[in-house]
């Protein structure tokens, strides 16, 4: 059943992708909500992301410059890149667990409550 596993798992490192990344999983916020944030700095530098960012009000906003600053920190300690060579390459929110709750109505009903959770992935770049 686990034959050739050594191997397999040397391709499976070779082929891996080495641009810096984070990911933020379990956010309380809809993924929705965070598409519309991350639509605007995808394509920038890094620098002129998180100036956005920090000027965008939206609430979103807020745990997407902290996703782009992990990302950017694991681009400087652990691969040795320069944070002004950076742009934001990809960006994505993809949707998590839905916690469902139960709101009571009028005449013994109830509806429900969708309360949306995100993984939001940030990859970064260096610029050619």
């Amino acid at each position: 059943m686990a034959t050739r596993s050594k191997q397999k798992s040397l391709a499976r490192k070779e082929n891996a992708d080495k641009r810096p990344k984070a990911i933020a999983k379990y956010i309380r916020i809809s993924p929705y909500k965070v598409r519309v944030v991350l639509d605007i700095i995808r394509g920038k530098g890094y620098n002129e992301a998180v100036a956005i960012l920090e000027n965008t009000p939206k609430a979103a906003s807020e745990v997407v410059v902290k996703v782009l600053n992990s990302a950017a920190a694991n681009a400087e300690n652990n691969l040795n890149m320069s944070k002004s060579d950076l742009y934001v390459a990809e960006a994505f929110a993809d949707q998590g667990p839905i916690l469902k709750r139960i709101n009571p109505v009028s005449k013994g009903r109830a509806h429900r409550i969708d309360k949306r959770t995100s993984h939001i992935t940030v990859i970064l770049d260096t610029v050619k």
